[in-house]
């Protein structure tokens, strides 16, 4: 049993260096949230300028 235990934990390890602290984490979220709607009011005025033209 602690044979299991040991394999499935040296197992997850490479996992969680994957996934960011949640501080980290949030500011990727907002970072990719402001960078979204950065892009998403340029394609907007593009595809109204496109529309009218």
């Amino acid at each position: 049993m602690l044979e299991m235990f040991f394999t499935l934990a040296f197992s997850f390890v490479p996992l969680i260096l994957y996934f960011p602290p949640i501080r980290s984490f949030n500011l990727f979220v907002e970072t990719i949230e402001q960078t979204l709607k950065s892009t998403s009011v340029y394609t907007n005025r593009v595809n109204h300028d496109l529309r009218g033209a």
